[in-house]
C-alpha cells in the first residue's frame, strides 16, 4: 500500500474537459454488460434503485425505465454536473465516503467503478449492503488492474514497451490517490461476508484496436494524468508517442478485466 495517499480526492475528475470522451467510451464498453447484470430478476417494474457514482447518468436513465412510473432511482455523485433529473429519476450530490446512505431499503443498489477507488471501500460495501431492502441487490462492478493489458499487435517491440511502461506509470498513480487495484478480486468474498445470499461474479475483457472508443479510454486517461504521469517519470514526448500509438489501428491491446459482482439481501422468513 503506498505510503503518500491523496485521499481526499478521486484520481478522476468529473469536472474536467476529458470527462466527457471518458464517460462515453466507459459507457460504450460497460454498459451492455451492466444491462445484462441489472436485468430481471434484479431489476423489476416498481423498484427503488440507487445509482452510486453516476457519471454521465446512462445506467440511472436505464434503470429509470426500467422501473417505470411507479418506481424511483436515486443517482448520486460527488459532481453531478453530467446528471440531469426527470420523471422517476431523482439526482443529488451525494459522497459516500462520508455520508450515511440515502435511505435503508433500495430494491437495487448498483456502484460501478467507484469502490476501487477509495481507500474506505470495505466500510463503505457493508455500509451499502445494510440500505438494502429484503430481498435486494447489491451490484458491485470494477476494473481488476492487476490483470496485465497484453498487447495483441503493435507496430513495434518498443511500442509494446511504450504502451506497458505509460499505463504501468498509470496504475501507480491509481494507487498514490489510494485505489486498491486487486480489489475486483475480493469483491465476492465481501458481499459474502455481509450476508448476501446468491452471490455471483463474471469478468469480461476485449480487444481495442487503436482509433476504438476503448482505445481511446487509455488516452484519455493518459491527458488526465498527465502532470502526476510526468512527476512519475513519463516523459511528454513519451506521452503524445502512446497516444498517436491508440491511433492506430494496427495497434490492439486487450481492455482491463471488467469484474461484476451481486448479492442479493435475504427476504424476511
Amino acid at each position: 500500500m503506498p505510503t503518500d495517499i491523496r485521499d481526499t480526492e478521486y484520481t478522476f475528475d468529473n469536472g474536467s474537459p476529458e470527462a466527457v470522451p471518458q464517460l462515453r467510451a466507459l459507457e460504450s464498453f460497460l454498459d451492455p454488460i451492466t444491462a445484462a447484470r441489472i436485468g430481471a430478476p434484479v431489476l423489476a417494474p416498481g423498484g427503488v434503485c440507487w445509482e452510486i457514482g453516476a457519471g454521465g447518468g446512462s445506467v440511472a436513465r436505464s434503470m429509470a425505465g426500467a422501473v417505470g412510473p411507479a418506481g424511483r432511482v436515486l443517482a448520486t455523485d460527488i459532481d453531478v454536473a453530467h446528471l440531469a433529473p426527470a420523471g422517476n429519476l431523482d439526482v443529488r450530490r451525494h459522497d459516500v465516503r462520508s455520508e450515511p446512505p440515502p435511505g435503508d431499503a433500495f430494491d437495487l443498489i448498483h456502484a460501478r467503478l467507484v469502490l476501487l477507488h477509495l481507500p474506505e471501500r470495505r466500510r463503505v460495501l457493508a455500509s451499502l449492503a445494510g440500505a438494502l431492502a429484503p430481498g435486494g441487490w447489491l451490484v458491485v462492478e470494477e476494473f481488476d488492474c492487476t490483470a496485465p493489458l497484453r498487447v495483441l499487435t503493435a507496430p513495434s517491440d518498443d511500442a509494446a514497451k511504450l504502451f506497458t511502461h505509460v499505463t504501468d506509470a498509470m496504475l501507480g498513480v491509481l494507487q498514490s490517490h489510494g485505489a486498491d487495484l486487486a480489489w475486483a478480486q475480493d469483491v465476492h468474498a465481501h458481499l459474502a461476508s455481509a450476508g448476501l445470499v446468491e452471490v455471483d461474479t463474471v469478468t469480461h475483457s476485449e480487444s481495442w484496436p487503436g482509433g476504438s472508443l476503448g482505445a481511446s479510454l487509455y488516452a484519455t486517461n493518459s491527458v488526465q494524468l498527465a502532470p502526476e504521469l510526468i512527476e512519475a517519470g513519463v516523459s511528454p514526448g513519451q506521452l503524445e508517442a502512446f497516444r498517436r500509438l491508440l491511433r492506430d489501428p494496427g495497434f490492439v491491446v486487450m481492455s482491463y478485466q471488467f469484474v461484476s459482482t451481486r448479492g442479493r439481501r435475504p427476504a424476511r422468513r
